[in-house]
């Protein structure tokens, strides 16, 4: 797979690192000369193209024409959304990532200029804060269909409401799945006749709105879950 990065700052040099460290095949275009001198330091030659990223001579030399996918992580919105225009009407590009530098730009990044997924540094951060408020002690371990389902964990406190409820007694929506429990060390199968025990650690698949459900009925009974 082939991941073609446009801008070469810290998170373009970092997000091409780690990529390649999972093997995949990766193609990044910087045309500043301060930032090539350290990228040529941390990645390898035949990864680096010097030119501008908006330039269609540059992007077929760098070969756009033959990536999956797309990262437009320039420091500028308006090359940005070229990047993604130009990759998918005259490249032919699968997918296509954009970074929003500025928020009030966001309601640009749509199917008009052919963006499919955005980077909003804004926006993770408010939801962060908001998970973080909604959701007390459980953890998001990992987003699941675009973000909009999740694999939670959260321990099961002294004292909380689902403490000896049967998981099928608890009431929880369809769009929130017991997954695993893990007892003492051990995995525990989630049936509907099991009931959750202090210390248990529960998995679970949810949605935001599961999630916060569940978040109910395992929280301590000092806290109120806002």
């Amino acid at each position: 797979m082939l991941v073609f990065i446009a801008g070469g700052g810290r998170t373009g040099a970092q997000l091409a690192t780690q990529l390649l460290a999972q093997n995949y095949e990766v193609r990044l275009v910087e045309h500043r000369r301060e930032l090539l001198a350290r990228l040529h330091h941390e990645l390898p030659t035949e990864v680096i193209y010097e030119g501008q990223a908006t330039d269609p001579a540059i992007l077929r030399l760098a070969g756009l024409q033959k990536a999956n996918v797309i990262v437009a992580c320039t420091s500028d919105d308006d090359a940005n959304l070229v990047l993604c225009y130009l990759a998918r009407t005259l490249f032919k590009v699968r997918r296509t990532v954009a970074r929003i530098n500025n928020p009030r730009n966001a309601w640009l990044f749509n199917q008009n200029f052919h963006v499919d997924e955005t980077i909003n540094q804004a926006d993770v951060m408010a939801h962060l804060i908001q998970e973080e408020m909604s959701l007390g002690d459980m953890m998001t371990l990992l987003k699941l269909r675009r973000g909009r389902y999740s694999l939670v964990e959260e321990k099961v406190p002294p004292g909380a409401k689902a403490v000896g409820v049967m998981l099928k007694d608890l009431g929880l929506p369809d769009q929130c799945v017991i997954a695993a429990i893990i007892r003492k060390g051990q995995v525990t199968l989630p049936r509907g006749t099991i009931a959750f025990e202090e210390g248990d650690e529960v998995l679970a698949v949810t949605d935001d709105e599961g999630a916060k459900q569940l978040a109910l009925l395992l929280e301590p009974p000092d806290r109120s879950i806002l």
